[in-house]
């Protein structure tokens, strides 16, 4: 099967010169269409600038990085991005912060205005997906951090985009907000089969949602293991309490902790 995002040998500077910062150095890997991965490793080892490659916002410094066999030269429509703050709008309410890359990337840029009624009830539908029905009218200050995230990645999928990057989306909540959502991710994912990149220090959020878990070094920031996760699907919360599924979480933190 042939990737929808492959990195051959990819590295990345920030700056020029003598204040150059390496954060990236020699990355391999290949991203298959609807596949769901996690990218773990210690602070600063470079994870969030790896997403910035793969989403356009940074270009590689050496190596060749591609999305669907084409080399990519800037900024992706075809990716929904959201982060461990949820970023809403304080003065708009929850349906008109999902609707609002609608009014910024094209075509909906163009469409928005006379077809507001079908995005609208599309955005509609997006909440209530993930448990958000009767609080579009709410704004962020009314809804919970959990609510607040689960608003954050309608408004990363509202677009439809092929790739979803997740930066830390549930490291600020509670134990119980944060397993209910990889549940609500979980079922995203397999309903609508999107391709997703999952950034996180968490390894049993790591294991719990994604089919491949890469693990960085320090920096400059390198592949260190690639694991297969192999645990069937659907997944329910009790699959975390299995030898199998501890066994792979221990693999990953003695490689976090072996090397660096």
């Amino acid at each position: 099967m042939s990737a929808l995002v492959s990195l051959q040998s990819v590295s990345m500077v920030y700056g020029r010169g003598a204040d150059a910062v390496r954060a990236i150095e020699d990355v391999t890997l290949d991203i298959a269409k609807g596949e769901f991965i996690a990218v773990v490793g210690p602070s600063g080892c470079g994870k969030s600038s790896l997403m910035k490659l793969i989403s356009g916002l940074h270009l590689p410094s050496e190596g060749r990085l591609t999305i669907e066999g084409r080399p990519v030269t800037g900024p992706l429509k075809s990716v929904g991005m959201a982060f461990q703050n949820s970023n809403l709008l304080p003065w708009r309410n929850a349906i008109n912060n999902v609707l609002l890359p609608l009014e910024i990337v094209q075509p909906h840029r163009s469409r928005i205005r006379s077809e507001r009624a079908q995005y609208r009830a599309q955005a509609l539908k997006l909440l209530e997906s993930v448990g958000l029905a009767g609080f579009a009218e709410k704004h962020p200050w009314e809804l919970s951090g959990g609510m607040q995230q689960r608003a954050s990645i309608c408004r990363a999928l509202i677009h439809e985009p092929e790739i979803l990057m997740l930066d830390e989306p549930f490291g600020a909540l509670d134990a119980f907000t944060r397993e209910e959502l990889w549940c609500t991710l979980r079922d995203i994912q397999q309903q609508r089969k999107v391709t997703v990149m999952l950034v996180t220090h968490d390894l049993r959020e790591a294991v719990f949602l994604a089919d491949t878990v890469y693990v960085m070094s320090n920096r400059p920031g390198r592949i260190v293991m690639r694991r297969e996760v192999g645990l069937p699907r659907p997944r329910d919360l009790e699959v975390t309490y299995t030898p199998e599924f501890q066994s792979i979480v221990h693999d990953l933190r003695a490689c976090i902790g072996g090397r660096h």
